[in-house]
């Protein structure tokens, strides 16, 4: 069964273009290493009229929204070869993790094994 990585990012919305940027690469890289498949969505549309909103759940400030990533492979044992080759590989050992374009200490990530797939 299917194994997803699941990230949940806040950024201002003045630097989604430069996440864009960052978000193409990395999509790059964890593809070529083996990666099955690389999604980077921006919310636009999360004041839910149910639940608990993003925007509220996240404590978004009006001049940013939420990035919702996952990155899915064949099984958590793949995902961890892909992952140690990722953080080898220079395109992303060699960024500046203190410059990204998004509010790295409120970011939120974790595995997890696919219940139902349709």
């Amino acid at each position: 069964m299917a194994y997803v990585d699941g990230y949940l990012l806040i950024v201002p919305k003045k630097n989604i273009e430069a996440y864009r940027k960052l978000a193409k690469v990395a999509a790059k890289v964890w593809r070529e290493h083996g990666a099955l498949e690389y999604r980077e969505c921006v919310g636009d549309d999360l004041d839910a009229p149910f639940g608990r909103p993003f925007p509220k759940l996240l404590r978004l400030k009006p001049d940013e929204t939420a990035v919702f990533s996952w990155v899915v492979y064949r099984s958590r044992a793949q995902r961890d070869r892909v992952n140690a080759k990722v953080m080898k590989d220079p395109r992303i050992a060699g960024m500046d993790h203190k410059a990204v374009p998004f509010d790295a200490k409120r970011m939120s990530m974790g595995g997890f094994s696919v219940l139902v797939s349709a």
